[in-house]
């Protein structure tokens, strides 16, 4: 049993100190979700979902305070933290929707017979969230879950556990073992995944993470695995005037939630010319002047700490190591506080790199490659084994309907930041970004499985019998 400490980023406060969850703990919360399975999954539909509105009202009562926690636990401006809470809410009304649409009942009738499809529920699943989006993230599968009729056991980043308690006791009216919380590290979500009693497990975190996991669940074709790994993802800059704009567009796609969002553009990839040098001009004022600071800030900044001395510690070392091998720094990332994690944002000009790594560096740090034409800018955008979001800035409707047809992602934008997604549309990405169970507004299809029926009232006979059946009837 190992010691679990939350620390708020933006001071080096201790916020809790606690324990991991024990191979006791663990084996409990798997079998009272396991008992709690019949009684929850064989309510009415509209029955679960009152329960999922009663935490709504209590989410909507408790926003201001949950928003505080999670800018607290995690460093996030508390102007981002309303907006995750916000989400957290509506998430509900689209969870709601997107069943409706997806998996209610359907039937078609063929002379005497009914053709049916009605979607039943996996049983107990683990879900296995990540630290960026402590409470939108894990929610996004935990009430599709809950209405399709699943029992949980969440465990939430060991990095925010706060967040998952809270999250916990809004859920509290769902009746007994339908909802467990337990804490640690991966070993506790290896031991969940790998538990017979479960059935699937929805994953939200690194490639590294996912990939540990399809390997401990290779031998288990049974469980349904979801994952979502983030991305290296492109920003593609092309036949812009409006350099201000997007420069802000750039900045809203790498720097968001301190660069900690799997959609979060890795590689600025620009044609070469002056209008791309007059950019990068306007782009590296523009990213001197962002407030970066603690959520108790007056005014309030646009980037917190990152979420822990670790990772920035990571981050400086990625950018040393790119400047050591040719990289031009345009904007140096660096510490703005000492022996805390806050990082300014870094823009280095990789170029001249020729063997540049393709990863996911998960900081405030963007890379620019500059190309030859928009030809080349579509090949760079692809020079990737990840592929969840790709955005193209360009005023030329025509670049983009190539840009959407050649560059391989799941979330393509135009004229946004990479990071603008909804949740009223699928979220997932290929290749090392995810396994092809995108989350978002199809989170709901990997929560049930379509059974298929063919029934009718009484027997009957066909009309022809094929040829070789003699009845016995009057003989």
């Amino acid at each position: 049993m190992s010691d679990l400490v939350s620390i708020n980023p933006a001071t080096g406060d201790i916020l809790w100190k606690g324990k991991a969850s024990t191979p006791d703990e663990i084996c409990a919360a798997l079998h009272v979700a396991s008992q709690a399975f019949e009684a929850w999954s064989n309510l009415r539909v509209d029955t679960r979902v009152q329960f999922i509105k009663q935490f709504q009202t209590k989410l909507l009562e408790k926003r201001e305070s949950f928003a505080e926690l999670i800018s607290k636990e995690v460093g996030k401006p508390l102007w981002e933290s309303l907006q995750e809470v916000e989400a957290m809410v509506e998430k509900v009304k689209i969870s709601i929707e997107a069943y409706d649409e997806r998996c209610s009942l359907k039937k078609h009738l063929k002379g005497m017979t009914t053709i049916s499809t009605a979607y039943k529920p996996h049983g107990p699943c683990a879900i296995l969230g990540p630290f960026n989006f402590p409470g939108h993230i894990p929610l996004g599968q935990i009430i599709p879950a809950l209405i399709a009729g699943n029992t949980l056991v969440f465990k939430g980043s060991e990095q925010a556990p706060l967040v998952g308690f809270k999250l916990t006791e809004l859920l509290e009216d769902l009746p007994s073992g339908v909802f467990n919380y337990l804490t640690g590290a991966k070993d506790v979500g290896h031991a969940l995944a790998i538990s017979p009693y479960i059935k699937g497990v929805f994953f939200t975190g690194s490639y590294q993470g996912g990939k540990e996991l399809a390997k401990a669940l290779g031998p288990l074709p049974n469980k349904i695995l979801a994952l979502e790994m983030g991305g290296n993802n492109p920003l593609v800059i092309s036949s812009i005037e409006d350099h201000e704009t997007a420069a802000y567009l750039t900045i809203a796609s790498s720097f968001l939630t301190s660069g900690q969002r799997c959609s979060c553009a890795r590689r600025l990839i620009l044609s070469e010319g002056k209008q791309e040098d007059e950019f990068l001009k306007v782009l590296s004022h523009m990213i001197d002047m962002i407030q970066i600071g603690p959520y108790t800030q007056d005014p309030e900044p646009y980037m917190g700490p990152l979420i822990s001395n670790k990772s920035a510690d990571w981050a400086l070392d990625v950018q040393k190591q790119l400047l050591s091998s040719g990289g031009i720094s345009l904007n140096l990332m660096k510490r703005t506080r000492n022996k805390l994690p806050f990082l300014s944002c870094g823009l280095i000009d990789v170029t001249d790199i020729s063997d540049r790594k393709d990863e996911e560096v998960f900081a405030p740090l963007l890379k620019v490659i500059r190309v030859k034409n928009f030809k080349e800018a579509i090949k760079e955008a692809n020079n990737t084994e990840y592929g969840l979001c790709a955005s193209l800035l360009s005023a030329n409707a025509k670049e983009f309907e190539l840009f959407f047809n050649q560059v391989n992602a799941g979330v393509i934008n135009w004229n946004v930041p990479s990071t603008g997604a909804s949740s009223l549309a699928p979220f997932g990405g290929i290749g090392k970004s995810g396994n092809y169970h995108p989350s978002g507004y199809y989170a709901t299809d990997y929560c049930s499985y379509p059974v298929a029926s063919i029934t009718t009232a009484s027997l009957f006979l066909p009309k022809t019998l094929p040829p070789g059946i003699t009845l016995l009837v009057n003989t």
